[in-house]
């Protein structure tokens, strides 16, 4: 029996999402430059299966993840399922010569489309994304195609990841940019001066990614788990998971096991519950690798943090 675990509604899509979405950046699996580590294919496909059946409605993937094999994976997982949930992909990053290509040409984010369709094993995509807005003269063009995606019914909604206030504003003069995916959690909060309220004022639905800081704020990290990822994690080599910014990074796990304890649950689940707790953000995207990684960390989606919790975890207390 599926589990309800509360749903909002994305912006001004109409679309009512779960708060908790399904990341599938790490089942792109190694052997490309931004990997997790090796990852196994039926095991990736069993839990996106486990966090369907729990009620996550929304996938979240991208071409650039393991070079087209998330999205396969993706594609596997979904086929045949009587209740699929909603699909988000991206377009802009591809492989050139063994290193990552940017482009926002309208020909080329055409061919990346088909092909994402053709791996995702869809019709339509139900949210479209800029990966990222680089190169920046492009990004006008970027909307235009975008545009002409959805009104061909190629994709559904169309969004954004990665844009400054600045490259929204000017993607908004082209038309609605309707879904913002930007990287927010306790360590990297840039977001709430000026994209956040933009967002809000705009009501364009947001969707976070890293709430857990890549697993740093999972409450499974230590200097000795670090020192034992394989070198072809790239967390491994990241400077927020060595000394000196590791140490404190730590602390502040610590803080969130405090009040992990108060409800019940784990430090991953208060930091994508902290980063829930804004009034801007519609869901944010949780990256599971095994099944059993699924519901711990689900209990985010309905954790209601008081402000003894937000004082603990902000250190005031």
């Amino acid at each position: 029996m599926r589990t309800t675990i509360g749903t909002v509604e994305l912006g001004s899509t109409g679309m009512m999402i779960s708060r908790v979405g399904y990341g599938a950046w790490a089942i792109g699996g190694a052997g490309w430059w931004h990997a997790w580590g090796d990852q196994d294919d039926e095991e990736s496909i069993a839990a996106i299966r486990r966090a369907v059946d729990l009620g996550v409605n929304w996938v979240d993937t991208a071409p650039i993840y393991g070079l087209g094999h998330s999205e396969e994976v993706v594609g596997r997982a979904l086929a045949g399922l009587d209740d699929r949930p909603y699909v988000f992909t991206k377009a802009s990053l591809y492989e050139k010569d063994g290193a990552v290509a940017h482009s926002l040409k309208r020909d080329s984010l055409r061919r990346e489309v088909e092909a994402s369709l053709e791996r995702l094993q869809l019709d339509v995509i139900d949210v479209y994304q800029v990966h990222w807005p680089n190169p920046d003269e492009d990004v006008e063009e970027a909307w235009a195609t975008f545009a002409e995606l959805k009104a061909e019914g190629l994709v559904r909604h169309i969004g954004v990841s990665n844009f400054d206030v600045a490259q929204l504003r000017r993607a908004q003069a082209i038309a609605p940019v309707e879904t913002l995916q930007p990287p927010y959690s306790l360590i990297e909060r840039e977001i709430e001066n000026e994209i956040l309220p933009f967002a809000e004022r705009e009501d364009i639905g947001v969707v976070i990614y890293s709430p857990m800081a890549s697993g740093l704020l999972s409450g499974a990290m230590t200097a000795e788990r670090i020192a034992a990822l394989p070198d072809n994690d790239w967390r491994k080599h990241d400077p927020r998971f060595q000394e000196p910014e590791l140490s404190r990074h730590l602390a502040l796990v610590a803080r969130l096991q405090t009040v992990a304890d108060r409800h019940e649950t784990t430090p991953g689940a208060v930091a994508v519950a902290w980063a829930l707790h804004h009034p801007a953000v519609d869901g944010a995207i949780v990256g599971f690798r095994r099944p059993d990684q699924v519901e711990p960390l689900l209990a985010a989606a309905g954790l209601e943090l008081g402000e003894d919790d937000l004082s603990t975890i902000a250190g005031d207390s």
